[in-house]
């Protein structure tokens, strides 16, 4: 493998931002410089004056619909579209078909994305109301979490067994983490508002149905199972203010037993978008409101939520141009995730290293990766090259997913992803890609 150096960049990590040149060689982070150049035995060269090198972004939640569901997107078009936008691993969702309920199936996605992913690559092993036995066979060292639908959504992977639901957090050798809505409220709210409008509900009512009282109860019920067995528990893509009280500020990353997640549409959109973006924005647990939206921005902010992800969960326009009630919930994000994160650091939101720590660090931390999510010495050379003044939107023509649209369609952004380097090579460049050599399973240090 060559020796590549990025050199006169802008590094953002671990809190700092400073200029500085990285030395790639064998797939890792040979040398760091500070204010200074590496140019002896180095085959290339690559001068980032102008830009900022942050770790690859590592987003803990996709659904990449391989196997089974290959319409919507698969393996290699979905990480072909997160490496253009600087996501350099990905841990994938259990409902495609089959469902990843087994360790076989299981096995069966790593086979394929060793050969299909151009980013590096985990799965979640899904819970059941009767798959114990698989759960208690998971290999700590290989297998990211568990995953456990509280909740109904795409797939049909609904634990709602309250014994099934104690065993699983009695005995699961690994991270639990759960889709929390409680059924029963949605349920209740669906009919009442199916019989208001005759079976024609807004998509505006959506978050009226999957209400922010079904996501506390689901949410609630998750917290008190995970301290009850010491279980450890992430619980993903959280949307609601009631919920941030669930969570704690005061323990360090690497010493809570709960987490949470938050993901970039509820970071970015509010229920005021949907009678503009309707189906565009109907995801599983809803978008709601201005209040909730700023509440997960200071929850985020203030450290009760420890990463930001994207649910990323393409379906086809035709799919999704339903009526509410068969229109299905989710949609890609991979590829913008990153830009429309440093764009909320334009608009003063957040800060850029604040952005860094959430979607590089963390993650890493959390699911305790094994040398990754940082830019250190000895770490495998997974990075990102940004031209912060390189505006550019939206459009059909630069979208990557399979499924062929965005909810940020027509959005412009100040941030572009112009270099991702995968294991040390050179995978993404300015629109073009090199597919030589595909992604790498993540390792667990547990």
């Amino acid at each position: 493998m060559s020796t590549i150096a990025i050199n006169n960049a802008t590094i953002i990590n671990e809190g700092k931002h400073f200029s500085g040149s990285v030395l790639l060689k064998n797939g890792l982070i040979e040398s760091i410089g500070l204010n200074k150049a590496f140019t002896n035995n180095t085959k290339t060269i690559i001068d980032a004056q102008g830009k900022f090198l942050i770790p690859g972004v590592i987003d803990d939640q996709v659904h990449f619909r391989e196997p089974g569901l290959t319409h919507k997107g698969d393996i290699y078009s979905e990480s072909k579209a997160a490496v253009a936008g600087g996501v350099t691993s990905f841990m994938d969702m259990p409902n495609t078909n089959p469902q990843t309920i087994t360790i076989e199936e299981l096995d069966k996605k790593h086979d394929i994305a060793s050969i299909r992913s151009l980013a590096n690559f985990s799965f979640y092993l899904g819970a059941t109301n009767s798959n114990i036995q698989e759960i208690i066979k998971a290999d700590p060292r290989k297998i990211c979490g568990i995953k456990v639908f509280m909740g109904s959504s795409t797939g049909n992977m609904l634990v709602d067994d309250a014994e099934s639901l104690d065993m699983i957090f009695r005995t699961s050798p690994v991270l639990v983490a759960t889709h929390c809505e409680d059924e029963e409220t949605i349920k209740q709210n669906t009919i009442y508002y199916n019989k208001v409008y005759n079976k024609d509900i807004p998509f505006s009512y959506h978050p009226l149905i999957r209400s922010s009282e079904a996501c506390y109860l689901s949410s609630n019920l998750a917290v008190k199972l995970a301290k009850q067995y010491k279980t450890k528990l992430h619980l993903l893509h959280l949307s609601t203010e009631k919920e941030m009280d669930l969570l704690s500020n005061n323990t360090p990353l690497s010493d809570k037993l709960i987490t949470g997640e938050v993901c970039v549409h509820h970071l970015w959109f509010s229920d005021k978008d949907y009678n503009n973006l309707g189906w565009r924005i109907k995801w599983n647990p809803a978008i709601k409101t201005p209040s909730d939206r700023d509440a997960l921005i200071e929850g985020l902010i203030s450290n009760k939520l420890d990463v930001v992800a994207t649910d990323h969960a393409p379906h086809t326009i035709k799919e999704k141009e339903n009526p509410y009630l068969t229109c299905p919930s989710g949609g890609p994000l991979v590829q913008h995730s990153l830009i429309a994160m440093l764009e909320m650091v334009r608009k003063g939101i957040f800060t850029i290293e604040m952005v860094v720590e959430k979607m590089c660090h963390s993650p890493a931390e959390l699911f305790k990766i094994d040398k990754r999510g940082y830019i250190r010495e000895g770490y495998h050379a997974d990075l990102v090259l940004i031209d912060p003044n390189a505006i550019r939107k939206v459009t059909k023509e630069n979208i990557l997913y399979k499924c062929g649209w965005s909810p940020f369609e027509n959005e412009t952004f100040s941030h572009r992803v112009t270099h991702t380097f995968v294991n040390g090579r050179l995978v993404y460049d300015n629109g073009r890609f090199d597919e030589s050599v595909k992604g790498s399973a993540l390792c667990f240090s547990r």
